[in-house]
């Protein structure tokens, strides 16, 4: 597409000289500009994180434990108290001082399933040893 000057030219007419407007002058509106991207892009990141937060759900019942994530594509993990073998816990050094880490489940079996980013999973743990022990002595 051509500029407005070169479709304006007359017959014969040559252009000696271009001039655009200087970067510099510019530079405000760029930074403002990169600026809100960030800040779009950030409030596209924050939402993310919110919306995973919100719909992982995990949980120790007298009788079984459920985990579940996902929004739209769905993951659930259902087992019974007296079909897990064992529930690991693995946290890095962010994890201990955040109190967060990977709890895997291990059923009888090969079922094996791994949830990352799960807050306080020693306390989910103890949760899971506490209601496992009053199942076994219930039955």
């Amino acid at each position: 597409m051509a500029s407005y000057v070169d479709s304006n030219l007359l017959a014969q007419e040559k252009v000696l000289y271009r001039a655009h407007t200087s970067m510099w002058s510019l530079a405000p509106m760029i930074l403002l500009g990169v600026l809100l991207l960030v800040i779009v892009v950030g409030l596209f990141v924050l939402i993310a994180a919110w919306i995973r937060y919100r719909t992982t759900e995990f949980a120790v019942t007298d009788r079984r434990i459920i985990a579940k994530t996902g929004l739209v594509s769905r993951r659930t993990v259902e087992m019974f108290l007296d079909k897990v073998e064992s529930l690991n816990v693995e946290q890095s050094v962010p994890g201990r001082v955040f109190d967060y880490g990977t709890v895997t489940i291990r059923g009888t079996g090969a079922t094996s399933e791994t949830f990352g980013n799960i807050s306080a999973p020693l306390a989910l743990r103890k949760g899971f040893m506490e209601a496992a022990d009053a199942y076994r002595r219930k039955i």
